[in-house]
């Protein structure tokens, strides 16, 4: 990857503070690039408007706004804030630079299949805890469009406006400081009762120690994050997954993703978590990448007859 780096003095407000030229050696993904990095819903840290992508974030050196223009192999770049040039340095980890799809191997005709059917997507790495836990723990346990209901309701009520000329949709994720002066009840108004409140208010007091946790191997930080009360393998592993880009961190405790994983692998519709990771052990260092392959074949039938073993690797 190389880069072509330029700064501009911000003489108006919608001028650029930093402007950068990225070129990759792979093809930019010209959908959602980004994948789960805003949270759930459109209303967040992450916007697409056509060939742009919008994304706020929280640098050490302050607040940033990023537009990323894609085409082809080329990303250009301009940031605004006082973070804007640290925020700068987090594009290529965003844009898949880390990651390395060619890693998945298949083992079987299923995944090879899934494979030639969806070109595996890079992963993105914020490098960032903070963001991602408020709506990865809206999302414990409840039905997804329940979660994105929360989530946008507490950027609405307790999100911040970004620097520069971002859309007005786009919001940074409401500050530690701010959340960890709350008290639970003041969720109920977002459908989060008070477990998941409180889990979401004690990792805000502890904000900067989790902070830290970027900077560590991602299977330490999926370990250290469930030292948080509140925070279980499946909230520490989705939000290692977006922190760190890794791409073995298996989501376990979710209702829905071992039977998908079983159905597909074996031709049982219900699955659990120790089935699943018996499934995906020979995908062990790139079972998260599998389970997204999985998630996007669909879930088991409610009806009909069980496929054969034969049928499935015939697929």
């Amino acid at each position: 990857m190389r880069q072509f780096a330029g700064t501009a003095a911000a003489t108006q407000t919608r001028s650029p503070d930093v402007r950068q030229r990225f070129e990759f050696d792979y093809a930019l993904d010209t959908d959602r690039s980004l994948g789960r990095a805003g949270g759930k819903g459109a209303l967040g840290p992450v916007c697409y408007d056509g060939p742009d992508i919008w994304r706020t974030w929280d640098t050490p050196a302050g607040e940033a706004t990023l537009r990323i223009t894609r085409a082809g192999h080329v990303a250009e770049v301009c940031a605004w804030g006082q973070g804007a040039q640290a925020a700068m340095s987090g594009v290529p980890a965003l844009l898949g630079s880390h990651d390395d799809p060619a890693a998945l191997v298949p083992h079987d005709a299923v995944v090879a299949e899934w494979m030639h059917r969806w070109p595996a997507r890079r992963l993105t790495a914020t490098g960032t805890i903070w963001e991602h836990v408020i709506p990865t723990v809206c999302g414990q346990k409840v039905p997804g469009l329940n979660a994105k209901r929360s989530w946008q309701g507490i950027l609405r009520r307790w999100g911040r406006t970004p620097p520069g000329p971002a859309p007005e949709w786009l919001r940074l994720p409401p500050s530690a400081d701010l959340v960890a002066s709350l008290a639970y009840h003041e969720f109920h108004r977002f459908d989060v009762e008070r477990r998941r409140a409180e889990a979401i208010i004690e990792c805000a007091r502890r904000a900067s120690t989790l902070e830290r946790l970027a900077r560590c191997a991602a299977e330490t930080a999926r370990e250290r994050l469930q030292g948080v009360r509140g925070i279980g393998p499946w909230t520490a592993s989705i939000v290692t997954l977006l922190c760190h880009g890794d791409p073995d961190a298996v989501i376990v405790g979710d209702y829905q993703i071992p039977s998908y994983v079983s159905w597909h692998f074996a031709g049982e519709r219900r699955g659990d978590d120790a089935r699943m990771l018996e499934l995906l052990e020979p995908y062990r260092g790139q079972r998260a990448r599998v389970q997204s392959l999985a998630k996007s074949a669909g879930p088991p039938p409610r009806h009909g007859p069980r496929l054969s073993l034969q049928d499935l690797q015939g697929r």
